[in-house]
């Protein structure tokens, strides 16, 4: 990865409108939406079943430290924060993605913090974008060569992962057209590719939002409640891998409001039912 030293104006098309009295009545209950989905993942040019959860949730987060509040104060503000996993296997061993994004729900320019880490037998990655007030930083720690230990300066510009929490606000918030785009947190480390601005164009329609990034030859299309609370019904990805096209999917099994993180007992493993993980 190189240090970039271009920048690149935010686009006007990020800025969030003022929240309704649905969302706040809605997002702020006390309760996280979690989501369960069937996946099917490309890794080293083959198809793998597995699970994935996203999951949706408002909190207090320090501005400045860019952390979740261990209580609300003064100098908190709330965020929503989006949960994304996938679990598959490669053979005989295991992958685990993890994936969170931080956006303000008082900012213009909503996106905070994201970060992503990938876990496997032969090692683990982690990611880290933290969006300040002029410029962007990324930290990377990686068990690869030429990938470890690294922070880097990056233009302010829309990041792919934040796009997930402007479904859910609005998906009118979607930047579409052609404009710069930092790629997911989790593509650039999956598929070792530098980090840095590309040119993307993209597209809303009925329940749909489709992304596509030509120098990667890749496409992401989202589909979405057409409906408040937006709910994430499922999504697609392709990419060409040495000439061949792969394809990832995901579809919703299940979706169910829940303070799971007072569900922390034994006895609680009897909600994971329906969403049908094990």
């Amino acid at each position: 990865m190189k240090k970039l030293l271009l920048l690149f104006l935010l686009p006007p098309f990020i800025g969030m409108a003022q929240l309704s009295q649905t969302f706040k009545t809605h997002w702020f209950d006390g309760f996280a939406e979690i989501n369960s989905y069937e996946l099917t993942q490309s890794r080293y040019g083959q198809q793998r079943k597995g699970k994935a959860v996203l999951i949706f949730v408002t909190e207090d987060f320090l501005a400045k430290e860019q952390v979740k509040a261990n209580q609300k104060s003064k100098t908190t503000i709330p965020v929503l924060k989006s949960n994304r996993t996938k679990n598959f296997l490669t053979g005989i061993y295991p992958y685990a993605i993890m994936s969170s994004s931080f956006s303000s729900l008082r900012k213009k320019h909503p996106l905070i913090k994201t970060v992503a880490s990938i876990q496997e037998w032969c090692g683990q990655s982690y990611l880290q974008l933290n969006a300040r007030e002029k410029e962007n930083t990324l930290v990377s720690h990686s068990y690869f060569e030429g990938e470890a230990d690294q922070k880097f300066t990056l233009p302010k510009t829309v990041s792919e992962d934040e796009l997930w929490n402007l479904i859910r606000f609005n998906p009118k918030n979607l930047p579409v057209g052609e404009f710069d785009l930092f790629p997911s947190l989790e593509i650039i480390r999956l598929n070792h590719i530098e980090a840095k601005a590309v040119k993307a164009t993209a597209s809303l329609q009925a329940g749909s939002y489709s992304l596509y990034i030509p120098s990667l030859q890749r496409s992401l299309n989202i589909r979405f409640d057409q409906n408040f609370p937006y709910t994430i019904e499922g999504w697609e990805e392709k990419y060409n891998h040495k000439g061949e096209q792969y394809t990832s999917t995901a579809k919703r099994i299940h979706t169910e409001r829940r303070q799971y993180w007072q569900e922390n007992n034994n006895a609680s493993m009897r909600f994971r039912a329906p969403f049908k993980l094990d």
